[in-house]
């Protein structure tokens, strides 16, 4: 059995940390090196300090975020939170008033511009589970005391350019983020989050059509074929049938599906989740679909010898039979249309970003 993957803490649960101990110096003047604060589901967890420091009426304590074993892009950023008395305005951007607490976006923290997410646009973009956690953990300090809180990220601005966050509408830096306050690895919940929330957004954007794509690649050979705003594209990655029932939940009239040979074929052999680890393509599965769609003789014996689906497609290529290429996206088009209940195109691209074959 492998090493169990380590959990870690959200941005959102890392802001909090950060507040509770820029309030503490601010009004107690104890500079702590470590601080607790409260979760969502009523247990405790300890955050070591990274900095913190009082200047000009002000403090500000970090927090370095420890993403636990998930690949996350802000995994190692410093999470900062600078607290001032009263409703002070400073050098903080936009803000949003939440009881006694003015919360306010600092340098690396994005702001909304699109609507159809959980944040209003024109506010920061820090998620509703932080906005409690930072205040719940600031009044354990301050009670009912008027304050000013600014988060910030580090590098946040470049942090954003390798997230999906400006065709989310998110501005400037990252989103604050969490649900829980725990990261778990290679977390499903982060990834149908996005999927669900770029749906959203191209629901708000008054869109009908829609793009499903496994990867950058298979996304961007649509992109050159379809005349759709940027709105349009939400990147499913291995979310096949959870994606299609999202899409059709939001009734978009028609769904367009990109993806790779590999991916498009467990859609055709209707494999719902088509990641490695729970769609394992079996070649025995993927030699009877071709069989079914026509392959004979000597093909269907390099199929049946075949180790990946990607070398079933060179052998496609090298006897020019595009017709079973065409069979396999429209079987994939079937069970698509089978789950949304409405019109769906298929795109099978290649590691070029060209299109092979459309349905």
């Amino acid at each position: 059995m492998g090493k169990r993957l380590r959990s870690g803490f959200t941005t959102g649960s890392c802001a909090a940390a950060a507040a509770k101990a820029a309030a503490l110096a601010l009004l107690e003047g104890i500079f702590p090196e470590e601080i607790a604060i409260p979760f969502p589901d009523g247990s405790r967890k300890s955050f070591r300090i990274h900095a913190c420091k009082t200047a000009e009426g002000d403090a500000t304590a970090s927090v370095i975020k420890d993403a636990g074993d998930d690949p996350d892009v802000t995994n190692g950023a410093e999470i900062i939170a600078t607290v001032s008395s009263g409703r002070k305005r400073q050098a903080g951007g936009n803000c949003v008033l939440l009881g006694n607490i003015r919360l306010c976006r600092g340098p690396g923290v994005g702001q909304m511009t699109k609507p159809g997410l959980a944040v209003s646009v024109g506010e920061p973009a820090i998620n509703p589970v932080p906005r409690q956690m930072i205040c719940q953990a600031v009044r354990e300090v301050t009670g009912s005391e008027k304050l000013t809180v600014i988060i910030s990220v580090a590098g946040g601005e470049e942090l954003a350019l390798r997230t999906l966050n400006s065709r989310l509408g998110i501005v400037g830096g990252l989103s604050i983020l969490g649900t829980t306050g725990i990261v778990r690895p290679i977390s499903a919940d982060a990834w149908t989050a996005t999927i669900k929330a770029s749906l959203d957004v191209a629901r708000e954007a008054g869109l009908s059509e829609v793009v499903l794509s496994t990867g950058r690649t298979s996304e961007k050979g649509a992109q050159q074929l379809l005349n759709l705003p940027e709105e349009a594209y939400a990147m499913m990655g291995d979310y096949l049938e959870f994606s299609l029932k999202e899409a059709a939940q939001r009734g978009f009239s028609t769904v367009h599906l990109a993806g790779m040979w590999a991916k498009i074929m467990k859609a055709a052999l209707r494999i719902p989740q088509t990641h490695v680890r729970h769609g394992a393509l079996e070649v025995a599965d993927g030699a009877r679909l071709l069989a079914s769609l026509g392959a004979e003789g000597a093909l269907l014996e390099k199929f049946a010898q075949a180790n990946t689906a990607r070398e079933m497609y060179t052998h496609i290529e090298e006897a020019g039979r595009h017709d079973l290429t065409e069979a396999v996206c429209q079987k994939a088009r079937e069970y698509c249309q089978e789950v949304t209940g409405g019109t769906v195109h298929v795109y099978l691209v290649n590691h070029k970003a060209e299109i092979l074959a459309h349905v």
